[in-house]
């Protein structure tokens, strides 16, 4: 019984890690804003074609 509740701890302790060294390389690369600056141009020709209800 205390090997599979260790064996899950390992596993959780794994995935806690691998989990935070895949967001500490984005944070560190600012990879989110670089994927951001890459998407820009689509959501604003989107974002531009639609109309806009001008008055008040």
């Amino acid at each position: 019984m205390s090997k599979k509740i260790a064996a899950l701890l390992l596993k959780l302790l794994l995935a806690a890690a691998g989990f935070f060294a895949v967001t500490f390389t984005v944070y560190f690369f600012n990879l989110d804003m670089k994927l951001t600056s890459k998407i820009e141009p689509f959501l604003l020709r989107h974002y531009d074609k639609m109309e806009r209800n001008t008055s008040l």
